[in-house]
């Protein structure tokens, strides 16, 4: 198991990014380079990261494959393809998107989200991409949401059997799909389920914690790792019974200093708990 996150700082080298990620205490990488890079930058990242021998856990899409305007649908899936053919080049072990959503905002909840077409729309898309790029190192995968397929382990399962394609994997976000009172108030109940269900599909893994806030409305909020009520050391020894290659990944924190004491953290549970998580050389 490997363990990564975001930079939260600008970096214009590949020893500059390698400095970071050893600095953060992080054993994986989110692919440092984009399909609109110019060339060498990429060829100088991808010579780097194979003499460092990195491994790289993830590349975003992050746009709307489900827009309601056809253009910016048609520009959404050219980058989708773009994104993954890059993955697929760098080695990544996965390129990660949401499914979209059927409004004017990409990641939004609507009632058309869970339209019998819109699901017909997702598998086509994602047959799509993958039909059309054909990778050969690095899957599709789509980031469970709390308003938008995949949305439960079932789901997802769903999504699988019906995009029917070899390279279309799961990307596991747990904290997403805990999306009601009840799954908040067995959290550590439904990751295992999570983990059962998904596991030998799973890719990459977001290793995020949530809190729930004692008012009205309702609100299920993202907390630094240690700061809520999942249970890490469950995390990481499921985690750790995946692929020996599995990426594990903060996001969403605030400063340079939260992701550095959150990888500080996780690898404080992994110690106690006898999981190796390797360092960078």
């Amino acid at each position: 198991m490997y363990l990564g996150g975001n930079l939260d700082v600008m970096f214009s080298s590949p020893e500059e990014w390698y400095f970071h990620l050893k600095a953060l205490g992080y054993s994986a990488a989110i692919c440092p380079v984009k399909p609109d890079d110019p060339t060498e930058k990429k060829a100088s990242f991808q010579k780097f990261i194979r003499e460092k021998n990195i491994v790289l856990g993830e590349i975003g899409v992050w746009n709307n494959p489900l827009a309601p305007d056809p253009d910016e649908r048609r520009q959404a899936l050219r980058k989708c393809k773009e994104t993954l053919a890059l993955g697929d080049e760098m080695g990544v072990r996965c390129c990660v998107n949401i499914s979209g959503a059927r409004g004017e905002v990409w990641d939004a909840c609507y009632a058309e989200n869970y339209a019998s077409d819109t699901y017909a729309l997702i598998v086509d898309s994602a047959r799509g991409i993958l039909d059309d790029v054909k990778p050969l190192r690095c899957s599709y995968c789509l980031e469970p949401m709390p308003w938008m397929h995949p949305d439960s382990p079932d789901d997802y399962l769903q999504l699988v059997r019906d995009i029917d394609r070899p390279m279309f994997s799961v990307h596991l976000d747990y904290a997403n799909m805990v999306n009601s009172v009840e799954k908040y108030l067995r959290c550590n109940v439904f990751i295992e389920e999570c983990f059962r269900k998904l596991g030998p599909l799973v890719k990459s893994i977001h290793a995020k914690d949530i809190i729930i806030a004692n008012r009205l409305p309702c609100a299920i909020s993202e907390v630094p790792p240690g700061r809520g009520i999942v249970d890490f050391a469950r995390v990481l020894h499921l985690a750790d019974g995946l692929s020996s290659s599995t990426t594990v990944f903060i996001e969403h924190l605030s400063s340079y200093d939260q992701y550095q004491a959150s990888a500080a953290y996780i690898r404080s549970v992994a110690g106690r708990e006898n999981i190796k998580i390797p360092l960078l050389p």
